[in-house]
């Protein structure tokens, strides 16, 4: 399939910002999209890249109301080697059309999309932040289009990449964050979709959000549905214990994101001899763990904020401090590899890294 590409005049265009350390995540937009439909008839079609705008959909549209959708988020960087280049990009797309087939959404050709990606930012490549700890945010999305009120897959779909430049994730940056845990509210339930990627996880877990931050907290620990003891993940993590030097992560049983920043770590700490384990690890083992000092560190995971150490965890009506308070020497290691990857300071040795120009 031919992309067509519709260039905004240079006169026309925005400009990117000059400080993007101190800009909203996510709130400012670069010049193009790319977008493409499917229908039952012929698939995907009309590819294209055009000016970032509004979309138009009828009100009747199954995404309002049924919340058939799927998305991505990854990034792109500026690398000390003078070039632009993603970051382990063809397991998001994988991770997108897995997300694809739980919500009945059509799939996706990987390589194709992935190139229609780097188009798209090379036409707005004077947006990707070149300072410290900066990048821009990709946001690969499908919706499901048709006008129908009746409860069943749509017939249609849009597919669509827009771009925005970034700072850090946090305020807090690279410092340690606090977590309150959820006991209240859960994220996902045994066969329901907690490891997709959809819109629907994240808007069910707003109201756990604003109430913990209302009392102070940047972030909530899900606990499981079923027994409401195990942990699982945080709002936009995924989430790391060091217990007795061993790094503990909860294991992928459905009801977890899969993290590619998960995997990434996963594969790192192995690579460098430390024990691993995925496993169940429940809310009581780690508040005994920090109890009797075995515990000496957590951090979150995810392509938004990379590595994020916890400094406090709520629980029940206490507050425990994590590692004094201050940033671990895992977590430490971690990001710096991660970062140093993604900016082409430390050697790529996986092959993560995938250029633009």
């Amino acid at each position: 399939m031919e992309i067509k590409i519709n260039p905004v005049p240079p006169e026309k265009r925005k400009v990117p910002p000059k400080d993007v350390s101190n800009i909203v995540f996510g709130t400012q937009f670069t010049n193009h999209m790319f977008m493409m439909e499917w229908d039952k008839d012929v698939g995907w079609h009309d590819a294209r890249i055009e000016q970032y705008q509004p979309i138009t959909l009828e009100p009747s549209a199954i995404i309002f109301h049924y919340g058939q959708e799927a998305f991505e988020g990854l990034k792109a960087y500026w690398s000390s080697n003078s070039r632009y280049v993603l970051f382990r990009p063809e397991q998001n797309f994988a991770r997108m059309n897995r997300t694809a087939e739980r919500m009945c959404l059509p799939k996706l050709d990987e390589k194709f999309v992935l190139d229609a990606l780097k188009q798209l930012i090379r036409l707005d490549i004077d947006w990707i932040p070149k300072e410290e700890g900066t990048s821009l945010y990709i946001r690969p999305t499908i919706i499901a289009t048709e006008p129908a009120l009746g409860l069943k897959p749509s017939s249609s779909f849009l597919f669509f990449i827009i771009l925005c430049p970034v700072g850090p994730y946090y305020p807090e940056g690279f410092n340690p964050v606090k977590i309150y845990v959820s006991e209240k509210y859960t994220r996902a339930a045994p066969g329901g979709v907690g490891e997709a990627k959809t819109s629907g996880n994240y808007a069910a877990s707003n109201l756990a959000e604003k109430e913990s931050k209302e009392r102070g907290f940047t972030q909530v620990l899900w606990l499981d549905s079923v027994e409401r003891r195990y942990v699982e993940e945080v709002g936009s993590m995924n989430i790391f214990f060091v217990i007795n030097d061993e790094i503990v992560t909860p294991e992928l049983v459905g009801t977890i994101l899969p993290g590619i920043t998960r995997n990434s770590v996963l594969q790192l700490a192995n690579h460098w001899g430390l024990k691993v384990s995925e496993r169940r690890i429940s809310i009581d083992e780690v508040v005994q763990s920090i109890k009797d000092k075995s515990l000496t560190e957590i951090f979150g995971a995810g392509t938004a904020a990379v590595i994020s150490p916890v400094g406090e965890l709520h629980f029940q009506g206490e507050n425990y401090q994590i590692g004094g308070g201050k940033t671990g020497p895992v977590a430490h290691r971690l990001f710096d590899e991660l970062m140093g990857i993604q900016y082409g300071l430390v050697q790529d040795s996986f092959q993560w890294i995938e250029p633009i120009v």
